[in-house]
């Protein structure tokens, strides 16, 4: 398979890294200071593009990958406020593809199933109140994470005391920064740390006077990510439309 990559990063080093070991031929590579190579016949041969980028740049990514015939898979967060509707109706009616997840490890894939599952007994237990923590690299621009937000709309489905989730706070080198200051008994709050090269943590935590229960994914390493994106891609290659991670991890 022909794979580009947008961002040439960390993460998209190790993706190459992968696909390379898989067997995959990386077509193009664009960054910052090559944006025209999106106009390329290199990029256009690309079965799938892969994109590891930032927030305020993602959604014009697609975009750009899209006017070449390019189909993408995406790890990059924030963008979904602004532009999901955009992305929707462009791969339900214009016809494009993007495979977007907030996390690809099959860790996070399993652990969300878990979260999921938790949730929809917890609703019973309303003894029991529900808080979440994330905790990243000191690099990440956005907070919560992405998958922080995935989790919390996963609990949110299930438990029928919690209208919302909030930013309750976010912990750096320089001390705790309080966000929302109305957290009531309806909202789910979610903590953001930011220290060190954490790849990332993920806690949800119910606790009530009797005792506490508390599921946490920890990843390792950023290898299990770039392992996910390259399956996605691979799966991507042969379907079509707005794909996510329920596609490929069937649970």
């Amino acid at each position: 398979m022909k794979i580009a990559l947008i961002g040439y990063g960390k993460m998209g080093r190790m993706i190459e890294q992968i696909a390379l070991s898989r067997g995959h031929e990386i077509v193009s590579i664009i960054d910052i200071d090559n944006q025209q190579d999106f106009d390329s016949d290199a990029f256009r041969s690309a079965d799938v593009a892969i994109e590891f980028t930032a927030p305020h740049v993602a959604y014009d990514n697609y975009l750009k990958a899209w006017e070449q015939g390019v189909k993408v898979v995406s790890g990059s967060t924030g963008w979904l406020k602004d532009h999901g509707d955009e992305v929707r109706k462009a791969c339900s009616e214009g016809g494009k593809t993007l495979f977007w997840a907030s996390n690809f490890s099959l860790g996070v894939a399993i652990f969300s199933a878990v979260n999921r599952y938790l949730a929809k007994i917890m609703n019973q237990f309303d003894a029991y109140d529900v808080t979440m923590s994330e905790t990243h690299h000191i690099h990440k621009l956005d907070a919560p994470s992405g998958t922080a937000i995935t989790l919390a709309e996963g609990i949110l489905d299930e438990i029928d005391r919690k209208g919302r989730w909030a930013l309750s706070g976010v912990t750096t080198s320089e001390g705790r920064k309080a966000t929302d200051k109305q957290i009531s008994d309806d909202v789910l709050p979610i903590e953001a740390i930011r220290e060190g090269e954490v790849p990332g943590i993920h806690s949800v935590t119910y606790d009530s006077e009797a005792d506490r229960i508390v599921i946490t994914h920890d990843a390792h390493s950023r290898k299990g990510f770039a392992l996910g994106a390259v399956l996605a891609a691979e799966y991507t290659a042969g379907h079509q439309g707005l794909l996510t991670t329920s596609d490929l991890f069937k649970f």
